[in-house]
């Protein structure tokens, strides 16, 4: 969403605090004690950078090369990669001002640094969580992660070795293992949660459509159980793969499915709902989908989910009936689509900065056994990385842990961590000079591209978006951390330096880190206010776009009660709060400080101006109306934005956030 520096700079709890004891904060006036501490570690400023393509490399040696990284960079950052076929890494690279030597074989690296290393820890293929341990264990140890082989082809020492020491089905007993080895002498001042593995598709795979929803269906109006003919497929020597997706990538609809059966010549060979330990041999690849309230499985935009059947020898006929809805797009293959290896991204920040990683469901004994670990860190800790489960784990990960007082850092996907955090960047700390406006009976709309909280996103995909040549023909809220500071300072530095008049930075969920205030304990919410004040301070912000729980149905937001609002009041110098909503029809003026619920129409540019217009529909006129609209940061670009202030005629006006919130405030002073 996503670590220390010589690992003596203190945590977020500490930091609150004023010292390192390990009661609850002091909130009142303790963020401006520690103000010089940072809350995410940097490793020194880099001078000189080896420079290496790691695209094209597997997960192993991706994974290798990462925690040899960590290791290398934690004394002075000397490494750094280029990890996607895109030019992200090397657009950032000009800005860390260190002078460059680019490598050819990224691998040969392990060679220049071997004595930079006591050696490796050896992970265990078969067991994906060992992956983490090895990464915990690494930055204890100053080794790398590693398999037997490509430990022994680059000549490291067996500094530990995991193999046959954990149960790849006994996930709790892997970490509660680690829990109880590790984590004493790991940081207590942050903490990683990163997947162990990732799904990789593979080359070629030809995919045959089998049935495509045509229309934008959102309601299940179209649900039912539809017959899929899967017998051109059985030529193949692996089975057949059936992978359902969306078939409009942009809106957040996408295929839903409830139930399964597949037939061989009519007799039944497989038959589950989503879910259910029944689909378990079937779910050949899930991690890009969701489970829904109804029992079903679902994927939005570019995810997907794929089932593995396999029929009997001699199988002429094979059919899936399958209840599926809303914006589907099924295709099937007989070639293996995608390939697990370790996931190695993020790692050479967790091993400089000595965290634990861990990854492990918020639901069940899983969710206890991270209640746990939370529960053994000051509040305000970091936990950087992200959560299983996709956006129910999202929503229960965040909330266990800001239950426990802890912030989450969405950075499982921020690359060079070690050298973006060091690198020296003037960060303004002046808030934007507000443009003159006149209050009049208009519709004021806002619009605010989210995601920001993800300090992944703010280095790569918000890079790719900032750079469309129509930024700056509307004007425009982008979300991003103020955690950047710390992790990312050229970076924000960069952002800063290039907005046009119409652009506005503001912090993302919440404010300091994402997380659900309004779960926040009594005792911590002030630390957590406390120390996003002191992050907006550094950084001139001063709106937030924030979150809340969901409500216990799990289809809508609770709003900020008084208690949360004072709270940010007192300890932030914000003008106003965007809060998390969808269906814009939440406003409140909570202990003196305005809150605004924001309004997201599905669909690009016409049809968000459809959304807009039938939002409206009763406005008579007689008085400001006021919409803070929410901008898919995804699927919309600046050129999108454009395109919609173009349909945009009277009454609606686009203004910045700040000019919004003044206005607003405007239209509250003349209505008392």
């Amino acid at each position: 969403m996503v670590s220390r520096r010589s690992l003596l700079q203190a945590s977020g709890a500490a930091l609150a605090a004023g010292g390192p004891g390990r009661g609850l904060p002091n909130p009142a006036g303790a963020a401006e004690s520690a103000a010089a501490r940072p809350l995410l570690p940097s490793f020194g400023r880099p001078t000189h950078l080896d420079v290496a393509d790691v695209s094209t490399l597997d997960g192993h040696d991706q994974l290798l090369l990462t925690t040899l990284q960590g290791v290398v960079n934690r004394r002075r950052p000397r490494l750094y990669f280029n990890f996607d076929s895109g030019d992200v890494d090397l657009r950032w690279l000009p800005g860390t001002g260190a002078t460059v030597t680019r490598h050819d074989h990224a691998t040969d690296l392990v060679r220049r640094y071997r004595d930079d290393v006591r050696g490796a820890v050896l992970y265990d293929p078969g067991v994906p969580d060992s992956v983490n341990i090895a990464t915990t264990l690494a930055g204890l140890e100053n080794a790398v992660a590693a398999t037997a082989d490509r430990a022994r082809d680059h000549g490291l020492a067996t500094v530990a070795d995991l193999r046959g020491r954990f149960d790849a089905d006994d996930v709790l007993a892997t970490y509660r293992w680690q829990l109880d080895h590790l984590f004493p002498r790991c940081t207590p001042t942050l903490l990683a949660g990163l997947p162990p593995t990732r799904t990789v598709r593979a080359d070629g795979v030809q995919w045959r459509e089998l049935a495509r929803e045509a229309e934008r269906v959102r309601d299940s109006s179209n649900r039912q159980v539809r017959t899929f003919d899967l017998s051109t497929e059985l030529t193949g020597e692996d089975g057949v793969y059936l992978r359902f997706q969306d078939s409009y990538g942009d809106d957040g609809w996408g295929a839903s499915v409830g139930s399964v059966e597949v037939k061989a010549d009519g007799q039944v060979v497989a038959s589950f709902a989503p879910g259910t330990d029944a689909e378990t041999p079937y779910l050949f690849d899930g991690v890009n989908s969701s489970m829904g309230g109804d029992a079903n499985r679902f994927c939005d935009g570019g995810g997907y989910f794929i089932y593995r059947f396999t029929a009997p020898a001699g199988t002429r006929e094979l059919v899936a009936e399958v209840d599926v809805w809303n914006q589907y797009l099924v295709t099937a293959t007989t070639t293996a689509p995608t390939r697990v290896e370790p996931f190695p991204y993020f790692r050479d920040y967790a091993v400089a900065s000595r965290a634990m990683v861990v990854w492990l469901p918020p639901t069940g004994e899983t969710g206890k056994l991270l209640d746990e670990i939370f529960s053994r860190v000051e509040p305000t800790t970091p936990y950087a990385g992200w959560f299983s489960n996709d956006v129910a784990g999202e929503w229960g990960g965040v909330d266990r842990a800001s239950q426990h007082g802890i912030e989450v850092v969405p950075a499982d996907f921020y690359m060079n961590g070690t050298v973006h955090a060091g690198v020296p960047a003037k960060v303004s700390s002046k808030v934007r000079p507000r443009p003159k406006s006149t209050l009049r009976n208009r519709v004021y709309l806002t619009l605010t591209f989210g995601e920001g909280d993800n300090v992944q996103y703010c280095q790569r995909h918000m890079r790719d978006i900032w750079d469309d040549p129509k930024r700056g023909a509307v004007p425009v809220n982008w979300t991003v951390s103020p955690l950047l500071a710390d992790i990312g300072p050229a970076l924000l530095a960069y952002y800063q330096k290039t907005a046009t008049g119409n652009d506005l930075l503001i912090a993302g969920p919440s404010g300091a880190g994402y997380t659900y205030a309004g779960s926040w304990p009594e005792k911590a919410l002030d630390a957590y206010t406390a120390l996003t004040g002191r992050f907006l301070r550094r950084t001139g912000l001063d709106l937030v776009y924030a979150y809340n729980p969901r409500n216990a149905a799990g289809d809508g937001w609770v709003p900020f009660d008084e208690r949360v609002v004072r709270s940010y009041r007192d300890h932030t110098q914000l003008r106003g709060i965007i809060q998390s909503w969808e269906t814009g029809d939440l406003q409140i003026r909570s202990a003196g400080l305005p809150v605004i619920g924001n309004f997201f129409p599905q669909g690009k540019a016409a049809e968000y101006r459809d959304g807009l217009l039938k939002h409206i529909k009763d406005w008579d006129g007689g008085s400001p109306l006021f919409i803070a609209g929410a901008v898919n940061a995804w699927s919309w670009t600046p050129g999108d934005v454009a395109e919609l202030g173009e349909l945009l005629g009277d009454p609606f006006e686009i203004v910045r956030g700040d000019v919004f919130f003044d206005l607003l405030n405007r239209a509250g002073s003349r209505e008392g």
